[in-house]
């Protein structure tokens, strides 16, 4: 894929969505660390809804250190993985309190010494809260940046580097965040929606998902779309007349001939034979009497 493609399908995704959004529910900066550590393998809907209950009774370093990793469990035990996620929080708090005054760093090697802070959740946070333009790469971007050919690669950190690379400047600040909502709500991994892809024409895939009402083919008819008869030559026209009536003059001469010349009922001719040898079988009978 060549630059000006790329920018063209970033100018597209822009023009759509020109301020994207996390699809996760935050208030603060540690609200939304502590949401895209929970988001790890769960679903935005999922985490969300944990979250709404546990923000509304700790959303601080210091109440959720409170609350306790057998509390917190119970709170989000509706979440993948939530026992080690439970644990990385806390653990995550507390290090917050000790080491950063209860605040959310602003520097990548902070967040990532974080427990349950890897690089893609480090660069969520640079970008949306302190407004970097890092490109985290999920289970989505990865799908999206391979299959339409924007930044193909077969590990996180090589789509991300190749991604960094390729995406124009003017486009990377919101760049993850059009990957995301793409493969999310469009380029989805089962089948992904291609006829309402607005990048369709210009994304690589070689398996799109045929568009339904272009399938649709009217049925003709078998009288009408049966093929015409191929045309005879002049040869073949004469020679198929002349075995038509030579049929025709055999079949008139049989209806013409004679009664007499008829083969003659079989059934007929046996009759009178055996009435005969009844008549000489009885006058022989007779004369040995006498």
């Amino acid at each position: 894929m060549n630059p000006a493609i790329r920018t063209e399908i970033f100018r597209r995704w822009r023009e759509a969505n020109p301020h994207p959004k996390s699809d996760l529910v935050y208030g603060s900066p540690y609200e939304l660390l502590v949401a895209v550590i929970l988001s790890a393998q769960a679903t935005d809907k999922g985490v969300n809804a944990a979250t709404r209950k546990l923000y509304a009774i700790a959303n601080t370093p210091a109440s959720i250190v409170a609350l306790g990793e057998e509390t917190l469990g119970k709170h989000i035990q509706t979440i993948g993985l939530w026992k080690a996620k439970a644990k990385n929080v806390i653990a995550a708090s507390r290090l917050l309190i000790d080491q950063h005054g209860g605040t959310v760093p602003s520097v990548r090697e902070a967040l990532e010494a974080l427990p349950g802070v890897g690089r893609k959740t480090a660069n969520v946070v640079l970008n949306v809260i302190f407004g970097e333009p890092t490109i985290a790469v999920d289970t989505h971007n990865f799908r999206v940046a391979n299959r339409t050919g924007i930044a193909p690669g077969k590990t996180v950190e090589a789509v991300e580097k190749k991604l960094n690379k390729f995406v124009p400047d003017e486009f990377k600040l919101h760049a993850h965040h059009w990957l995301i909502l793409h493969g999310r709500y469009t380029c989805k991994a089962q089948k992904p929606d291609c006829p309402n892809c607005i990048i369709s024409d210009l994304c690589e895939y070689r398996h799109k998902t045929p568009d339904p009402l272009a399938e649709t083919k009217p049925k003709i008819p078998a009288r009408l779309s049966a093929k015409p008869a191929a045309k005879k030559s002049p040869k073949v026209r004469a020679a198929v007349a002349k075995k038509v009536t030579r049929a025709t003059a055999k079949k008139q001469l049989a209806a013409k001939a004679p009664a007499a010349k008829r083969p003659a009922n079989t059934d007929s001719v046996k009759r009178p034979a055996k009435a005969a040898a009844r008549q000489r079988r009885a006058g022989a009978s007779r004369v040995k009497v006498a």
